[in-house]
């Protein structure tokens, strides 16, 4: 599918061949539609295949016939799962081309902010495009900051759940994030060195640069949390290990006198008072009941249990 709007008046129109002060969109296109696109477009070979090929990471190049760039971001970003999509743009001097297997969020956004005073060339189209991209970056970062935050109410309110399986699995989504980001971070850098621009251009790309950045440094504070997290899951582990060991320790502290007194009693010998005594039974278990109650109300002074 190809599809067409002027630069200076954000009109649709039937595209024609037409390659001054257009913006050129293509979605999956036919091998006729791409042999059009070539005829019109004095596209760099190399760059053409990149933006075929499927799959491809977060790129940039200034290449004599014009400026390309093709950055990855996440299709549903407010659900940060792991399904992306791809854009590469062709910014010529009075023209942009971009391509893309079924369209992105950032174009469909832009599409309709063509003709504006500040959305009228093809340099500011390609920054638009990129600036809405990185959008798409914090949105994903909010979504991941949500669920690091349920992950740690969990970690706090269910301690006998095990939350491993899923801080590992959180890490994974934020370290593919990190990585997105941080590509098209570079990217967006070596446009803004080499592409042929105006200064004012060079500045709305260092303005994405920058964006690109901030989202990269918000994965990499989600990643730190996380297996701060982890470490947290693991020492409380082990402090509820020790809590259980130390009242086991206070119930084996109780019994012991208890258990020294019945060996002794329990000794087979003939002159022994306590045994022959008509009261002996009462004393044992009032001895036994003394010792016991006292190292309780010990231990729970203390805090033990």
């Amino acid at each position: 599918m190809i599809r067409a709007r002027r630069l200076s008046d954000g009109q649709d129109f039937p595209w024609n061949g037409e390659h001054e002060n257009v913006w050129v969109d293509t979605q999956d296109p036919t091998p006729d539609e791409l042999a059009a696109l070539q005829a019109a477009f004095p596209l760099n070979r190399l760059a053409l295949e990149d933006a075929l090929e499927r799959g491809h990471w977060s790129r940039a190049e200034a290449y004599p016939e014009h400026a390309f760039i093709t950055v990855r971001s996440y299709v549903n970003p407010d659900q940060a799962d792991e399904f992306t999509e791809r854009l590469s743009i062709f910014t010529f001097g009075d023209a942009v081309l971009t391509h893309s297997p079924g369209g992105t969020r950032a174009l469909n956004s832009v599409w309709p902010l063509t003709g504006r005073d500040s959305v009228n060339t093809a340099q500011e189209v390609t920054y638009e495009l990129l600036d809405h991209t990185a959008d798409t970056f914090f949105t994903a970062a909010d979504a991941l900051e949500a669920r690091v935050d349920d992950l740690e109410e969990r970690v706090f309110q269910r301690v006998r759940e095990n939350p491993v399986a899923a801080v590992f699995e959180l890490k994974h989504l934020v370290s593919q994030a990190r990585r997105l980001a941080t590509d098209a971070r570079e990217a967006t850098a070596l446009l803004g060195r080499h592409a042929n621009c105006t200064p004012a251009d060079l500045v709305r790309y260092r303005d994405v640069q920058d964006s690109f950045t901030r989202a990269a440094g918000r994965f990499d504070t989600l990643r730190d949390l996380l297996t701060n997290l982890l470490d947290l899951h693991l020492n409380l582990q082990s402090q509820r290990m020790n809590e259980v060991m130390r009242t086991l320790t206070a119930v084996s502290v109780i019994f012991l006198p208890l258990t020294f007194l019945a060996g002794v009693w329990g000794m087979n010998f003939d002159h022994m008072p306590e045994l022959r005594s008509p009261h002996g039974y009462a004393l044992a278990w009032g001895t036994f009941l003394l010792i016991g109650a006292a190292l309780s109300v010990y231990f729970k002074r203390r805090g033990w249990w």
